[in-house]
Parts: structure tokens; C-alpha cells; sequence
């Protein structure tokens, strides 16, 4: 689910929906240690302290805005970079 978030955030946000332009996916896995995500884009970038919080009682009803949240819940590590342009995913393994 954050893959996807992160995908469709690139795709729609990042990309504007340009079919020009690329989305570049890189997954680095280690039976070990878990799975490191990087989803990169060609659009402008963003500020991710001027993202609302979904949470808040003015966004509650709001029909977006909840990818980077989401992102942040579900994984161990969320790393925005290159301006806003690169998110990095890390989901550590969790040994039983």
C-alpha cells in the first residue's frame, strides 16, 4: 500500500499524468534486514512540511491528501529527497 501511494503520488503529483515523463522504481531486498524502496519522479519536487495532516478536523472529509501519511504509518523509515522529487521506503524485517 505505500508502494502504491508512493506510486500514485509520483504519477499524479509529481508527473502531472505527463506520459512523457518517467517514474523510476528501485527495491533493494535482504532476507536478513528487509526491503528498501525508492520511487523517483521528474516533476517539480514538494515541500513536505507544507503537506496538511489528514488527521486534522478541517482535512477529515477531504477525498485526498492521505499518500504521505499513509506512507509514514505503514513503514519503518520515510525519507523524502531530491527536493521532493525521490521517496524512500524502509520496512525492516521483524524476526519472530
Amino acid at each position: 500500500l505505500a508502494l502504491r501511494e508512493a506510486l500514485a503520488n509520483a504519477i499524479v503529483h509529481g508527473n502531472k499524468q505527463d506520459p512523457e515523463k518517467n517514474v523510476v522504481i528501485r527495491c533493494f531486498c535482504q532476507k536478513d534486514r528487509g526491503m528498501l524502496l525508492v520511487v523517483d519522479d521528474e516533476g517539480p519536487g514538494f515541500n513536505p512540511k507544507k503537506v496538511p495532516d489528514p488527521t486534522q478536523a478541517e482535512c477529515l472529509l477531504e477525498t485526498h491528501g492521505r499518500g504521505l501519511f499513509l506512507m509514514k504509518r505503514l513503514m519503518d523509515h520515510v525519507r523524502i529527497s531530491r527536493s521532493g522529487r525521490r521517496v524512500t521506503l524502509l520496512k525492516r524485517l521483524v524476526r519472530q
